[in-house]
């Protein structure tokens, strides 16, 4: 199966997907922008601003987790946000053809709290993907809409990755 876990960018989506892996016998993190690095790396000239508006990578996702999933089984946590609908219907479409089930779950907090949490991020990368994030704040309002009635939204704002992971991993199991 694949847990997708979604939500705006900085939302803690990478580090509840290592804590969730550690729940879920047999899971694994597929990192979904390391198919959009292979892509760039061959498609520099092309390059659209964002590797998912690439239709191959949304295609590639797919394809690549149907043949991991057949090699290995058990789970797939995938940290992505995706927040264009039209390629989230592609993705879950894909998925279903291959006959592989999917929980959706959005990590969603409040504007004020994303915020703070952005600030906060002392990754290296921080510097320049803290600013990146925060443009992207309405966008992920806008589409929440749309996620609210495709995923299940998790509020992460009292929650620590290990306890959203923890709520998680009783709903996959439920």
């Amino acid at each position: 199966m694949i847990v997708w876990l979604g939500g705006t960018y900085g939302a803690g989506k990478t580090t509840t997907a290592r804590e969730l892996t550690a729940l879920l016998p047999g899971a694994r993190v597929f990192d979904t922008e390391e198919v959009g690095a292979v892509l760039q790396g061959i498609l520099r000239d092309q390059w659209p601003g964002n590797f998912q508006h690439w239709p191959m990578w949304r295609g590639l996702v797919v394809e690549t987790a149907r043949q991991v999933l057949a090699y290995t089984g058990g789970t797939l946590v995938v940290p992505q946000t995706v927040l264009s609908e039209r390629y989230w219907d592609e993705i879950e479409t894909g998925f279903r053809a291959a006959g592989i089930p999917v929980r959706h779950f959005v990590l969603h907090a409040d504007e004020a709290t994303l915020r703070t949490r952005i600030a906060g991020d002392e990754a290296p990368e921080s510097a320049t993907a803290g600013p990146w994030r925060l443009r992207h704040l309405d966008e992920y309002a806008r589409a929440l809409e749309w996620l609210r009635t495709r995923a299940t939204v998790i509020d992460t704002a009292s929650l620590t990755p290990a306890g959203t992971a923890a709520r998680i991993a009783r709903a996959v199991a439920a």
